[in-house]
């Protein structure tokens, strides 16, 4: 279009070229140059305002005609897939070349993360996947950790800015127990018909720890749970010393407890094995064992919360570090090797 105005004429060629450049068109109607031209107009005498407010008006609606017609065209491609390796309208002769598949591997925590199922599933656990955000509720109160009790000191992990319908903040889980009201809940209905309860829960964890070499901030955690009638701690310490000795494949694994405080086990213990001696400071006795599971007897006061009754119905817990295991098994000497995408790590277990 031809503006007989130069100012207008000077501003539509520069507006015109900026136009082409700019991802998201509607912003052109946010340029400086194009609001002086409508300040201007309102200190022009009035015999000069109508043509020079119809330069401008044309010239605006010459650039929404612009903008109207790349929406327009915009709309009508397909959508685009933004997790794909490459643009899915390439040619094939222009796509990029991927990387063999001979190249990667799998993680080792996912491969001894699938070891470890297929154990349990062969003992008759199931397994549940754990939630890498949950509330307050499932992390403290269904556990036997009432509010304002001294025991949640002990779990310094990480909360978010957003709030739950009570107003407190979101947690990322310190422990994969946060799973166990809703397994307990969920199938509850097994025990009358004479079916325990059996689950396994995988899941990552999150926990404001002193990094070192066998304590990580961010780690996978396996928790199970068990619960039927005449259930014992002797079938605990069964369940524990069968499946361990069978991830290890050692059949006289050197294994012992020690009495431990949960608030939602009990009694509680610790179950530890003997401490490999590439994870040895030294050769002290404290040095010996290494901690490995925490577990117990899942307490009255969690299955009345869960609408099962501890006086017909009794069950076991625990909850052990999958990187600990791993770390034990291969003889990995520092656990931040797992989360340090070091290529000459990874490749080991290629």
């Amino acid at each position: 279009m031809n503006y007989q105005n130069p100012q207008i004429a000077e501003t539509a060629e520069l507006l015109l070229h900026r136009l082409s450049e700019l991802p998201v068109k509607s912003d052109i109607f946010k340029a400086a140059e194009l609001k002086a031209l409508y300040d201007q107009l309102r200190t022009l005498p009035p015999e000069a305002k109508s043509a020079f407010g119809q330069e401008v008006n044309a010239l605006r609606g010459a650039l929404q005609a612009i903008v109207d017609e790349a929406q327009a065209t915009e709309d009508a491609l397909p959508p685009l897939d933004v997790t794909a390796p490459f643009a899915p309208n390439l040619k094939p002769s222009e796509q990029p070349q991927l990387l063999p598949s001979e190249c990667g591997s799998i993680h080792p925590l996912t491969t001894e993360i699938t070891t470890i199922l297929d154990i349990f599933y062969r003992m008759g656990f199931e397994a549940v996947e754990s939630r890498e955000i949950d509330d307050e509720h499932h992390m403290f109160n269904t556990l036997n950790f009432p509010e304002g009790h001294p025991a949640r000191d002990d779990y310094d992990t990480f909360t978010t800015t957003q709030t739950d319908a009570s107003g407190q903040p979101y947690i990322a889980p310190a422990h994969t127990s946060t799973m166990q009201h809703r397994i307990l809940t969920q199938h509850a209905p097994r025990l009358e018909q004479g079916i325990p309860i059996a689950c396994v829960i995988p899941g990552r964890v999150f926990r404001n720890e002193d990094l070192d070499a066998t304590h990580e901030h961010t780690f996978y955690q396996l928790e199970g749970i068990y619960v039927a009638k005449g259930v014992h701690a002797g079938m605990l310490m069964a369940t524990l010393q069968t499946f361990l000795s069978t991830y290890f494949g050692q059949a006289n694994l050197k294994t012992k407890t020690q009495p431990f405080y949960f608030p939602f086990t009990e009694p509680s213990f610790e179950f530890a094995i003997e401490r490999p001696q590439i994870l040895r400071k030294d050769d002290s006795a404290e040095q010996q064992w290494l901690e490995l599971v925490g577990c117990g007897m899942i307490h009255p006061n969690v299955l009345r919360h869960a609408g099962i009754d501890p006086q017909v119905y009794t069950g076991f817990a625990w909850g052990f570090g999958i990187e600990r295991l791993v770390m034990m098994k291969y003889g990995i000497e520092d656990i931040r090797h797992f989360e340090a995408a070091k290529l000459d790590f990874l490749r080991q277990f290629a």
